[in-house]
């Protein structure tokens, strides 16, 4: 087929790559390189770095409203649009403009967890699987028809990092199984009573807010991890922490149970043992690595 992709982040890269090796890809729209690093040098994205490798010509409009953007499409002869993670909304004549329309691969089951963050949503909600959806996009947001779902469990292990690189394998095959049967395929309408909403990280939530449970905090970490990571503030430093388990111990929320042999902080319910931390301005580590050197004062506040 002669497909459009339309995609960012290193979770489309594994489906363009796909498409490259199975089908024509005519032209790839993702993101304008943005200013990075001290120098404000222009970083393209992934999705543009493996484009431009190919030899596939790229386009990065800040938005697809204007009808000349839209028209183009007319012209490239594309049977359809795949998007994995491209950023932009796409207007209903740029759905139009394809035989088999737009496909998006979603990474969820849906209709649970439509919206911009359903990887760090599942993880930190509890959900014990999770899945790539490929479905058809309709002016609705992750509503349209579904053409085909896989799913996998979600464990005690799993982080945000690694379920998103899991799910963007699972993308891609799945996207490449749809492509070769679409003939073949009658797409599902959403259960609309089921659809929940994943909304977009917010700065503010990265913070631990220790008047939370413990098992709740210990799912938002690995939900958070690695990116954006969550993080305490504790006499004037900020700690983030990557890795940690739920223990038998109470306190006031937001006590320091133990900080030299072990980092236990108590919660509204339960307490946290911190087994993976990174203090500011140092690397990652294991926290009995830093308490080497370094301890929390028991029975002080973190935040204080």
């Amino acid at each position: 087929m002669n497909i459009v992709f339309m995609g960012t982040p290193d979770f489309a890269t594994p489906v363009l790559e796909r498409l490259i090796a199975e089908h024509n890809v005519v032209s790839v729209y993702t993101k304008a390189p943005s200013q990075s690093g001290r120098g404000f040098e222009l970083k393209k994205t992934p999705v543009h770095l493996i484009a431009e490798k190919n030899g596939i010509p790229v386009k990065t409009p800040t938005t697809l409203k204007d009808e000349v953007a839209q028209k183009e499409f007319a012209t490239m002869g594309a049977d359809a649009a795949v998007v994995a993670a491209y950023g932009l909304i796409l207007p209903q004549a740029v759905i139009e403009a394809f035989k088999f329309g737009c496909l998006n691969v979603h990474a969820s089951l849906l209709p649970r967890w439509r919206g911009a963050a359903p990887i760090q949503r599942a993880i930190e909600a509890g959900d014990e699987t999770s899945g790539v959806t490929i479905m058809q996009i309709v002016s609705k947001l992750d509503a349209g028809k579904m053409y085909a779902k896989k799913a996998m469990p979600i464990t005690n292990e799993t982080t945000g990092g690694s379920l998103h690189d899991a799910l963007a394998k699972i993308g891609a095959d799945l996207m490449s199984d749809v492509l070769k049967n679409i003939h073949d395929i009658e797409p599902v309408a959403q259960d609309e009573n089921l659809a929940t909403y994943a909304k977009k990280l917010e700065k503010d939530e990265e913070k631990l807010d220790f008047n939370m449970s413990a098992a709740y905090l210990e799912r938002k970490i690995r939900a958070f991890n690695p990116y954006p990571a969550t993080y305490f503030e504790h006499q004037g430093e900020r700690f983030k922490v990557l890795r940690a388990k739920v223990v038998e111990k109470t306190g006031k929320a937001g006590e320091i149970l133990e900080g030299k042999n072990a980092l236990i902080i108590a919660c509204k319910e339960g307490a946290l043992e911190v087994l993976e931390i990174q203090r500011q301005g140092k690397r990652a580590m294991a926290t009995s690595e830093l308490l080497r050197g370094f301890c929390f004062e028991q029975n002080t506040f973190v935040g204080a």
